[in-house]
């Protein structure tokens, strides 16, 4: 239901926007096309990845290491596979939510992703370039930290 709405919502505001400003309107949606070519390439092949490691691992394998019993190894899988992937939210989300249907339990994927999103050891070299090595570590030890501390609560009220 709520995802009906937001589609309604999103129709009425680019209906008024064509009503306001039809030119405006079809620069932004030929812009917003261009963009969506440019990440459909990047989408399929992660969503294909995807498929392709969930029916490799089956939820037997997935609750075992990153299950609610998997304890202290599960949220280290779950750590060390977030910090070094480089996967967009909006392709990392619904893998989180098929790895929960498979079995992973809430704490081990909420450090998945809060490590995906906040500590990035692939992008480190480019953070130490524009940022310093001091600065580029110190953020991303304190975004780990932060990301255990995220999952512990999510554990605690999950």
């Amino acid at each position: 239901m709520f995802t009906k709405i937001i589609y309604v919502v999103a129709l009425l505001g680019l209906l008024a926007s064509f009503i306001k400003d039809k030119k405006k309107t079809k620069i932004a949606l030929k812009t917003a096309w261009k963009s969506f070519e440019r990440i459909l390439p990047t989408v399929l092949s992660v969503l294909l990845l995807i498929g392709f490691i969930l029916t490799l691992i089956d939820e037997n394998m997935i609750s075992k290491l990153l299950g609610k019993e998997s304890g202290f190894l599960g949220m280290v899988i779950a750590a060390v596979i977030g910090c070094i992937t480089l996967i967009p939210g909006f392709v990392a989300y619904p893998l989180a939510a098929s790895l929960v249907k498979a079995g992973a339990g809430y704490p081990q994927i909420a450090l998945f992703i809060s490590t995906l999103m906040m500590v990035g050891l692939l992008t480190l070299p480019v953070e130490i370039k524009y940022f310093g090595k001091r600065f580029a570590f110190k953020r991303n030890l304190l975004s780990l930290v932060c990301a255990i501390i995220t999952s512990i609560v999510i554990g605690w009220i999950m």
